[in-house]
């Protein structure tokens, strides 16, 4: 594959704090008075990182979960989505799978509605968040529906197994099945299979970049014209000493420690050097075949490091087109609409869309 060319569209300078308005609302997430209980099962979940034994996992997940569904809330009842839903039509597909299993995966279709009916329509196959282990893609389904009415894009919101029910390979072997489905019933879905974008954040960046991993390792990147992981869980870092870690990275490591090993990992000793598990191992040669990437990162995210580690690799390998740090936000700001962050966020994404989504490069 020859070399992708940036169009360098982002510079912004590093804030060095996090923006006013959203450290207040995570200083009153970690003091525990943002939602009734929150303080309790914060404590509880501190006491359960310290155990790796069968009980203490299950009731760890159970808590996770839970504390999750405040940003779910978060989401759904924002005044800054009302109206979205009458802007697009909203419709479902199923994929037909047999790897783990027969089973078919959701997906959520959203058409703005000045393209229903057209052909040859953009496509963006996206990955929901929390952590590969939580949420579903109901999660996103207002931000991602203003996404597409906003840039005129066919999204495709897929509900991928999460775990430890599904563990790793057969989550991201979801999203990957998703991504060939819509490439091969293009027409027929009035997309062009020469513009299809996929996505992901957080959890769902990691489902994004492991799929990319199957991309490449099956020559079949040329079916995605760009791909675009955010704030993504890309490899083992938060197992290396925290002393060398950001704040951010060492208040989390032991979490996702937990999640990695525990949840996503069919096989822990057998995958830790997997790709499909860690897409951050992927050999040099494997990343010269990955898509045209854009990889979307926040100044005071827990994945900071690891994620812009390794855009510098596939910036070496000729793959990367853009990296892009919003400045002074922490993890998941573009899902607090209302702060500075999520607007940058929100306009980084329709520059996005404009100048590479529907433009070429």
């Amino acid at each position: 594959m020859s070399r992708v060319v940036s169009k360098n569209l982002f510079d912004f300078k590093p804030a060095g704090k996090l923006d006013d308005d959203v450290a207040a609302i995570y200083n009153a997430m970690e003091e525990g008075t943002f939602s009734s209980g929150a303080k309790e099962i914060a404590e509880r979940m501190k006491e359960l990182l310290g155990r790796e034994d069968e009980e203490a996992n299950k009731e760890y997940i159970v808590l996770f979960r839970k504390t999750v569904e405040v940003v779910v809330d978060m989401v759904d009842n924002n005044p800054a989505y009302a109206g979205v839903a009458e802007r697009v039509v909203t419709s479902s597909i199923t994929v037909p799978t047999t790897h783990d299993g027969e089973f078919d995966v959701p997906v959520e279709v959203y058409t703005p509605k000045n393209l229903e009916g057209k052909k040859m329509r953009v496509g963006y196959v996206y990955a929901h968040g929390g952590g590969a282990v939580s949420l579903t893609a109901a999660y996103e389904r207002n931000p991602l529906s203003k996404y597409a009415a906003d840039n005129d894009l066919v999204v495709f919101n897929v509900d991928y197994r999460i775990a430890p029910e599904t563990r790793c390979p057969n989550n991201i072997k979801d999203f990957y099945e998703v991504i060939k489905h819509v490439h091969t019933n293009a027409e027929s879905l009035g997309i062009d299979p020469a513009k299809i974008c996929i996505g992901g954040e957080s959890g769902g960046g990691y489902i994004c970049l492991g799929a990319m991993v199957l991309l490449a390792q099956n020559n079949n990147s040329n079916m995605v014209k760009l791909a675009i992981p955010q704030i993504p869980m890309t490899d083992d870092y938060c197992f290396s000493d925290p002393l060398v870690m950001t704040l951010e990275e060492r208040k989390e490591h032991l979490m996702m420690r937990k999640i990695w090993k525990h949840y996503i990992a069919a096989d822990w000793e057998e995958q830790k050097h997997d790709p499909h598990l860690f897409p951050g191992k992927s050999s040099d040669e494997l990343l010269e075949k990955f898509p045209p990437t854009i990889m979307v990162e926040a100044e005071f995210d827990f994945y900071i490091t690891e994620a812009t580690r390794f855009a510098g690799r596939l910036r070496r390998a000729g793959r990367l087109l853009e990296l892009v740090i919003i400045p002074g936000s922490p993890h998941g700001v573009a899902f607090i609409p209302g702060v500075k962050g999520c607007k940058l966020h929100w306009e980084v994404m329709d520059t996005i869309a404009r100048e590479y989504i529907h433009g070429d490069f």
